[in-house]
């Protein structure tokens, strides 16, 4: 299949705004200690939410958030680990679970802004573009667009080539792009971790693309 696409821009940023709701803003409150955030304004409960944090520790906070956001996902030996350990690393990069990135993502740069840059900074990118044919238009089929102008250091190229090329399934698609959303007839957004895709891996910003399919052998 041979798709045409546009690049029409490419914005690293450091948090995306959807990210929390003001709904997540009260619960975490009242897990800070701050029973009475349902009464407060919608526009003050992100900056009374820092200031109920900043009451404690690094690692605490880091707990009480993981445990909010992935207590489905993770035991409470894997938590007290990771909510040390994002101190110190870019977990949202680094954990070898690649299903939690943007999960981890979110509570990381929360917590940046709440403890002023003691928590390292992690950054996402963001990827607006038109594509054509608009069919069968999934997260692995744009990876596979993409890859024809992306640099050849991109860490996706060095871990999944095989899957680029269809050679083998790429199921990890589903993780690598957080967000794929039409916005138009042919036009889509997409967000992702910069470590997958950064800004200054594009090379060309209208080009074609024929890209392979996996196809499991039949037995």
């Amino acid at each position: 299949m041979t798709y045409h696409m546009i690049i029409n821009s490419v914005k690293t940023v450091e948090e995306f705004k959807d990210a929390w709701t003001n709904a997540d803003y009260i619960k975490l409150l009242e897990l800070f200690g701050f029973p009475d955030a349902k009464d407060s304004k919608p526009e003050e409960l992100k900056d009374l939410l820092f200031m109920a944090i900043s009451d404690f520790e690094g690692p605490e906070a880091a707990a009480v958030l993981l445990d909010y956001k992935l207590a489905e996902h993770l035991n409470e030996g894997q938590i007290d680990q990771m909510s040390h350990d994002m101190l110190l690393d870019k977990i949202s990069e680094e954990y070898s679970d690649i299903s939690l990135h943007h999960e981890l993502f979110n509570i990381n740069q929360l917590l940046h802004k709440a403890y002023n840059g003691t928590f390292p900074s992690a950054k996402a990118t963001i990827i607006e573009f038109e594509i054509t044919p608009n069919k069968e238009v999934t997260k692995e089929v744009v990876l596979k667009v993409l890859d024809k102008t992306l640099a050849n250091n991109s860490v996706i190229k060095r871990l999944f080539s095989d899957q680029l090329a269809g050679k083998e399934a790429f199921d990890e698609a589903e993780d690598i792009v957080w967000q794929l959303e039409a916005t138009g007839d042919n036009s889509y957004i997409m967000k992702t971790s910069e470590y997958w895709i950064s800004r200054d891996e594009f090379k060309d910003a209208e080009f074609d693309a024929t890209i392979e399919l996996f196809e499991e052998e039949e037995d």
